[in-house]
């Protein structure tokens, strides 16, 4: 089978989308970014409208400019929106989850041929258990992605995710360690840890588990590749945050910190978890670490 992937939103999407490629090209299919393939998959976003419009207008081209191919359609939009997705013309529809079982259904589809619409989609707000994937990245390049959490109970009101994604589930550190290990054998000099919230990671536990320990973790499992933080809750960077990792080397000494407002009347209504106040104590934190050159 020849296929081609199409991705839109975030890294995590990204990260999936590389998973799944790995997963079909080990059992000898062949990736393409051009020509004629017998099946096309979207994996979609659903963050915005915006989002939405764009994977409809990507799965109509598609569908229209590939009538004979399998076209299959997983991620975010088709988890909250699975009538408006089986509504296109679509041939596989799975959600955010069951990357694997998505792909069976993908090839079985190919295989028969049978014209049947095949539609895999669970509850995501009953998923409990982090499902892990191939970590990895494109050949051509010296980054790869580690995926260490996924979902988010901060329930923002403006925010479907917790409804696409589910309650906060986290890959074991020391799984994170040994696939890091992988990463850096396999040639990759730069690891970005991602996640739908990983400032969460670890929450489910209800043991202490914090994220500065999964990036510790990390971070010394690898000491020869840079390790860089994909976006930060401001909630999590504390003195204790910055301490442990300023002892990190590989470290990138950069965070991006999530911030949807100036005005703490906004952040209430969005139902935001900090304030400005804590905002500002947190780039103060961060700063005065430069500072006294604790290299972040």
């Amino acid at each position: 089978m020849k296929f081609r992937f199409f991705t839109l939103g975030c890294k995590v999407n990204q990260y999936e989308t590389q998973a799944m490629e790995q997963q079909l090209v080990a059992l000898g299919h062949t990736a393409a970014e051009e020509g004629a393939c017998d099946a096309y998959i979207i994996n979609t976003c659903t963050v915005t409208a915006v989002a939405d419009r764009k994977n409809r207008t990507l799965i109509r081209r598609l569908r229209r400019e590939n009538p004979d191919a399998i076209v299959a359609v997983c991620g975010c939009y088709a988890q909250v929106s699975t009538d408006e997705v089986r509504a296109l013309g679509v041939d596989v529809i799975s959600g955010s989850g069951g990357r694997e079982a998505f792909l069976q259904l993908l090839l079985d589809a190919v295989r028969t041929r049978d014209g049947e619409k095949r539609v895999s989609v669970d509850e995501a707000l009953r998923r409990r258990e982090f499902e892990a994937l191939p970590a990895g990245g494109l050949s051509e390049r010296t980054r790869a992605m580690l995926k260490v959490q996924d979902g988010c109970n901060n329930f923002c009101s403006y925010c479907i995710i917790p409804y696409a994604r589910g309650p906060v589930r986290s890959l074991p550190a020391e799984t994170a360690a040994a696939q890091a290990k992988q990463l850096a054998a396999q040639g990759y000099r730069e690891i970005v840890i991602t996640g739908i919230e990983i400032a969460s990671w670890g929450w489910e536990r209800h043991d202490g588990s914090k994220f500065v320990t999964l990036a510790e973790t990390v971070c010394r499992a690898v000491p020869q590749v840079r390790i860089r933080l994909g976006s930060l809750e401001p909630r999590i960077v504390d003195e204790e945050f910055c301490r442990v990792l300023s002892q990190c080397g590989n470290l990138c000494p950069q965070f991006h910190l999530s911030l949807q407002s100036g005005s703490d009347t906004v952040l209430r209504r969005m139902n935001r978890k900090y304030d400005t106040a804590r905002y500002r104590a947190v780039s103060y934190t961060h700063l005065r670490a430069h500072e006294t050159g604790r290299n972040l």
